[in-house]
């Protein structure tokens, strides 16, 4: 089934590749894997286009979610879900351009579009392009961008005056937790953007990155998971701890670092 939905949707004109991302993209999936598909379109591609091809191996769509990217959001009929996603490729290559060549760091997440890139799985490539955009970006991690990514990322975390530390200790003081909730997730964004750099590794997204963290990140700090275990346990039932929490943290990935 999934084959015919890449010949059909390979058949669109507007369509100059199409790759699979995530878990699907490797080895590491099962028969409940979602599909995370990356359609690359010379010009935008018809709702009724869409329609007509996925209304035949869909039992449920949504059309034109624009949250993040542009995207189509469903369920074939087999039950697997999928996500569509439509992308320009000179769009997509000038963003990752900008992390990997001018070595741009971000708050968080530096390296995911170019993580997705290079682990792709190309399905179809009509004029090549993405495979040659794949090539492109296939190279050692840039020294400077680690720097970058490691000397934005800690004074976000700790060093400026608007750093996320600061503002999770003032929110504990006045019982805010909503606000303690919402930095901490900051928080650890840009935690986990800078572990992945000082190591590297391209950030492969916001799952599972406790697990994935040790399995390809050689240099962790000291007590890496009990520290992020504590401070997680700490946010609503003792918050009055979490400041002690992101000392130890900080202490921690300062040694490595």
């Amino acid at each position: 089934m999934i084959e015919n939905v890449f010949k059909e949707l390979s058949a669109l004109p507007q369509v100059e590749a199409i790759a699979l991302g995530g878990s699907r993209a490797g080895t590491h999936f099962d028969e409940k894997s979602d599909y995370d598909i990356y359609l690359y379109c010379t010009a935008p591609v018809t709702e009724a286009e869409r329609r007509a091809i996925l209304s035949k191996y869909c039992s449920y769509v949504e059309y034109s979610n624009h949250y993040w990217e542009l995207e189509d959001n469903g369920t074939f009929n087999d039950g697997i879900d999928f996500d569509l996603l439509f992308r320009n490729l000179d769009d997509f290559t000038a963003g990752v351009a900008q992390v990997v060549e001018q070595c741009q760091p971000c708050n968080a997440y530096t390296t995911c579009m170019w993580h997705n890139l290079i682990t792709c799985k190309i399905i179809y490539d009509a004029s090549g392009r993405l495979t040659a955009a794949k090539e492109r970006f296939n190279v050692p991690y840039p020294e400077q961008l680690k720097k970058n990514i490691i000397e934005r990322g800690w004074n976000l975390l700790h060093a400026s005056m608007p750093a996320y530390e600061h503002q999770i200790k003032k929110a504990a003081l006045r019982g805010d937790l909503v606000s303690v909730n919402h930095r901490i997730a900051a928080y650890l964004e840009t935690y986990f953007d800078v572990l992945f750099a000082l190591n590297g590794k391209t950030h492969p997204g916001e799952k599972r990155l406790v697990q994935l963290c040790k399995e390809a990140c050689p240099i962790l700090p000291d007590r890496f998971e009990e520290n992020l275990n504590r401070l997680l346990q700490d946010m609503f039932s003792s918050p009055e701890k979490l400041a002690n929490d992101l000392d130890t943290i900080k202490a921690e990935l300062a040694k490595i670092l």
